[in-house]
């Protein structure tokens, strides 16, 4: 094995490891928002507006994520992204009110959303290089690490513990984290030749088709994260512990999905791959909404969790390889699924408060077939299947050694 195959091998896992730490912080933050709620003092109706901002500033700075690589290179710019977006999670648990949390909000998002870019970038370039797939699996190590931090976080609240206390001492321990991580991955750095990119710019034709095939998924999975545990109490009459149960079931079936999906798209190919997960998806859905019990709704739910899986990474690497910005491009396709993130959870609570929620699912479930329709936009190569993971990125000079 070559020096050069060593480092894209340590890189790989450095890349996941700092997928992890990315998901450790959104898992951190999550458990303890009703501490944050108290704490400003606001209602359900202010809360539910402040955790919008997140999303509005990962929109909103997602752009700038390929300009600041071009710029500093890649390794220093996750380093400092990283480290920034740890460091945000401070923010949240300071805001004195609850007219200065959603500055803090927009903040928090805007630093998530730009180490997302950056990292997903990174990722797919080591992909490349190797030559087979492993998006699903680094974002399953997002998911892992958002288990983590969820974990530690219901363990800090269970024991009454401040959540400015808590936020401090998981800002800089994932922090250090992040910069031990980021010490290992591919150094990349532009051409002098090479134009940077604009400050903003509207995504690529082909990332806003991808971007389609992502807000379907997305949306099926923000509804259910947000939304299962609801479902199971109020239409299923379950007790709120196997309420919670169903969401904590539907993130774990995501989790090992995407930890298994790798060899899942290597076998079948990207296109093949989310059409399938789209029938498991709509399958799941049509579980949910013709449930008679809670067992049917939690085994619906569980299905929704695998057929959305996979969709997101390879989303985001198939948009990398359609044309000269990568980062761009998983900009682009990043964006419109954090708006879904943020349409979701509102847009089933509407139709819910205008019928049910069983027809909230419903509509869950037509748009799972969207997987099953657009899957094709995945499609890396002109053979069936779209097996091939490109090879070659943009031109770029790189440091292998990690030092």
């Amino acid at each position: 094995m070559s020096t050069d195959d060593v480092a894209i091998r340590r890189s790989r896992v450095a890349v996941a490891a700092v997928f992890a730490l990315h998901g450790a912080v959104t898992g951190s933050f999550a458990t303890r928002v009703p501490w944050v709620q108290e704490h400003t003092g606001i209602s359900a109706g202010q809360l539910g507006l402040a955790l919008c901002f997140p999303a509005l500033g990962a929109a909103a700075a997602m752009p700038l994520a390929g300009r600041i690589t071009h710029r500093f290179g890649a390794r220093p710019a996750l380093r400092a992204l990283m480290v920034l977006w740890c460091l945000a999670l401070l923010l949240p648990a300071f805001a004195p009110s609850g007219l200065a949390l959603g500055p803090a909000l927009f903040v928090f998002g805007a630093t998530a959303g730009t180490a997302d870019v950056a990292m997903n970038a990174l990722g797919v370039e080591i992909e490349s290089r190797l030559g087979r797939p492993i998006m699903s699996g680094l974002h399953g190590m997002w998911s892992v690490g958002t288990l983590t931090g969820s974990a530690a976080g219901t363990v800090a609240a269970h024991t009454d513990l401040d959540a400015r206390a808590h936020f401090a001492v998981a800002a800089v321990v994932l922090a250090a984290g992040a910069l031990v991580a980021c010490h290992r991955v591919l150094d990349l750095r532009s051409t002098p030749d090479e134009e940077p990119p604009p400050h903003f710019a509207f995504p690529p034709k082909a990332a806003l088709v991808i971007g389609a095939v992502g807000f379907c998924a997305v949306f099926a999975e923000g509804a259910s994260l947000d939304w299962s545990a609801v479902y199971l109490r109020d239409v299923m009459e379950s007790s709120p512990g196997l309420a919670a149960a169903c969401t904590t079931g539907f993130a774990l079936t995501m989790a090992v999905a995407r930890l298994l999906g790798d060899r899942v798209v290597e076998r079948f190919g990207p296109v093949r791959s989310v059409r399938v997960s789209g029938v498991v998806g709509v399958l799941g859905g049509v579980l949910v909404v013709t449930a008679g019990n809670a067992a049917q709704a939690m085994a619906g739910f569980g299905l929704l969790g695998i057929g959305m899986a996979l969709v997101v990474p390879l989303a985001f690497g198939a948009a990398a390889r359609r044309g000269p910005a990568p980062a761009q491009a998983i900009a682009g396709v990043a964006t419109i699924t954090y708006s879904s993130s943020l349409i979701a959870p509102a847009a089933i609570g509407a139709i819910a408060d205008a019928s049910s929620l069983t027809v909230s699912f419903t509509v869950v479930t037509v748009l799972a077939t969207g997987l099953v329709v657009g899957a094709g936009v995945l499609r890396t190569d002109s053979g069936s299947g779209g097996k091939a993971v490109a090879s070659g990125t943009p031109a770029a000079t790189e440091n292998l050694s990690g030092k």
